[in-house]
């Protein structure tokens, strides 16, 4: 077999599975943040059982994250080691300052925020989890920056072969950070509400009169629809108009354009089709609408795959179905978040049966968006590791032998397997056993002690 192919699939899996924990970390502590405020300033016990219980949920969910993210470092230096020869001057900085600065804040103050509770003050217990949300965020940050670069690379000149930082500000605010950084998180926090929603919903199912799940589900719902918004519009559409404009052979395969044209339609549907030439099977489309959204006029002309080379084209196929599944799937979180948003204020919520199951079985979905903007994202980047800079087929360590990579790829995708059925048996089995139920001690009956002495 290849060895780079084999390396490439080999970090797929390691960063696809890595990537369903930090989503939910991300939004979970940002919720928690406003579920502790709550508890905090309303002084209801209510809070802070649902603290208490999703503070739970956010642990298991931190510790696989952790467990899982530790093998991508590993990975490149072992499989990627003419990569990182060639980039280690700029891509070692973000990768550092993620562990220094974002990982230790977020797992130091985890501590206190788990353990600290009732051992210190409901005001630096807030302050413990909302450094959580900041340091889980700012670790976003630093990755989103690395991989940006990959993106968009800035700040650099090349000296013997090598990569070399000239600038560390234009390297780090390379021109697609922000946008994908602010996608990005607003899918986590998408992800986080969901998790909460979902599973409020579940118990919610089970007793209607659950006042921890309904409170749940008025933080969750207006959060997760703004998020959802959001992650569409300005973000979404501010990264889109960015790869047309920087990466345009990307922008043709997630769009299925295969040939330059003006009036370029927006494709909502299609089967990418390869024989007998490529072509897009049982399309809707809405003409113009592409030149109009990437280039803000209808007659603009938008480059297809035609005007590239074959072998600096992306593969199509996979770039343009992941992408174009994402965004059903966000119009999908959308409407029902807003569904559920509406019933909310009618106050219907609580007996809309069929709402409520669909929010559970919405859980995973956020992940699965995630995955598939991700692989829509480094799938159309291909055939490069850094945009026109540098090959992903020159980036894999020499000498490496395609049976060991075979075997270190199975024996992962076995770990991976029991590590995340794991995670599932903990967190299905917290779920169904409930949050913590308040605890109501016996009244003491008042006692008259001469009442007692003349009764003896």
């Amino acid at each position: 077999m290849d060895v780079n192919l084999l390396c490439r699939l080999q970090f797929a899996m390691t960063v696809g599975f890595h990537f369903f924990f930090p989503p939910i970390t991300i939004g979970l502590a940002w919720l928690l943040v406003i579920v502790e405020t709550l508890a905090w300033k309303s002084g209801l016990e209510v809070y802070d059982r649902m603290g208490r219980w999703f503070g739970k949920l956010l642990a298991i969910t931190f510790a696989v994250g952790v467990a899982t993210g530790i093998p991508m470092e590993f990975q490149f230096g072992m499989n990627w080691s003419r990569y990182s020869s060639f980039v280690g001057d700029i891509f070692g900085a973000p990768l550092a300052a993620e562990g220094v600065l974002a990982f230790f804040l977020e797992s130091g103050f985890l501590g206190l925020y788990l353990f600290g509770r009732k051992r210190v003050s409901k005001g630096w217990h807030v302050f413990a989890i909302f450094m959580v949300a900041i340091g889980s965020t700012i670790s976003a940050f630093w990755i989103l920056a690395a991989n940006s670069w990959m993106q968009t690379p800035a700040g650099y000149t090349i000296n013997n072969g090598r990569a070399e930082l000239t600038s560390f500000s234009e390297a780090i605010f390379n021109p697609s950070m922000w946008p994908r950084f602010g996608h990005t998180v607003m899918a986590c926090l998408v992800a986080g509400a969901f998790f909460m929603a979902g599973i409020a919903a579940f118990l919610l199912r089970r007793n209607p009169d659950d006042d921890l799940a309904r409170r749940a589900l008025k933080i969750s719902i207006p959060f997760g629809l703004v998020a959802s918004i959001l992650v569409a519009f300005p973000f979404g559409d501010a990264q889109a108009r960015l790869v047309a404009h920087m990466q345009p052979e990307k922008f043709a395969a997630l769009e299925g354009l295969y040939t330059s044209q003006t009036d370029a339609p927006l494709v909502m549907f299609a089967v990418p089709r390869a024989k007998p030439e490529p072509h897009l099977k049982g399309k809707i489309e809405l003409p113009s609408m592409l030149s109009w959204l990437a280039f803000g006029n209808a007659k603009a002309e938008v480059r297809g795959l035609d005007a590239f080379s074959p072998q600096d084209r992306p593969p199509t196929w996979l770039t343009f179905v992941s992408f174009h599944n994402m965004v059903v799937l966000g119009l999908w979180f959308t409407f029902i978040l807003a569904l559920s948003s509406l019933q909310l204020w009618r106050g219907k919520l609580w007996t809309s049966r069929t709402i409520l199951r669909a929010l559970v079985w919405t859980i995973p979905f956020p992940l699965f968006a995630c995955q598939l903007g991700w692989m829509a994202a480094e799938v159309g980047r291909q055939p490069w590791a850094v945009y026109h800079v540098f090959r992903t087929a020159d980036a894999h360590s020499p000498n490496l032998v395609a049976g060991e990579l075979l075997f270190s790829l199975i024996l992962f995708a076995l770990i991976y397997v029991l590590l995340g059925s794991l995670y599932l048996y903990l967190v299905i089995s917290k779920v169904r056993h409930g949050p913590d139920r308040k605890i109501e001690l016996p009244k003491p009956t008042s006692r008259d002690p001469e009442k007692e002495m003349v009764t003896a």
